[in-house]
């Protein structure tokens, strides 16, 4: 069966996370050093897609307080942009203003270490962005007047 990936790209690293078989649930699987260009970025990224045999892509959008997109968001959205030009995924836009606060938040209450929290924070937070996704699409399927997914 197949699943949903999903990305937390920032300048330095990508947070990667995936969904189970039944598209209920994110899990975070590992935090990836960003390569020189998207390329590089995408070398990574194919095994994965094919191991896990991913349908969709979900990538988090950095949007400022206002909604607006800043710098950082503009930067994910050429990172996106490019990406499209090495695979034929579907890619899903995800709001994710505060899932990196959220994350470290969340791991500080589990009590890991700082040290583990900072090799796996992108991963926690690409999880959250991922399972934002699945429950707006799970919550739509049960109730499809609810409105449409943030793409």
């Amino acid at each position: 069966m197949s699943r949903i990936m999903g990305l937390d790209i920032g300048d330095k690293t990508i947070g990667v996370a995936i969904s189970d078989e039944n598209g209920m649930l994110a899990l975070p699987l590992k935090t990836i050093a960003r390569g020189n260009s998207v390329r590089s970025d995408m070398k990574l990224l194919r095994p994965m897609l094919e191991s896990y045999q991913v349908t969709d892509l979900v990538v988090g959008m950095p949007l400022s307080l206002d909604g607006s997109r800043g710098v950082q968001a503009e930067k994910v959205a050429e990172v996106v942009a490019a990406m499209k030009r090495f695979i034929s995924h579907p890619i899903h836009l995800v709001d994710e203003r505060f899932t990196t606060v959220e994350a470290e938040r969340r791991m500080i209450e589990d009590g890991v270490r700082r040290r583990e929290r900072k090799r796996s924070v992108d991963s926690v937070a690409a999880c959250l962005i991922l399972q934002t996704f699945l429950d707006r699409r799970n919550a739509l399927r049960t109730n499809p007047s609810d409105g449409g997914l943030n793409e």
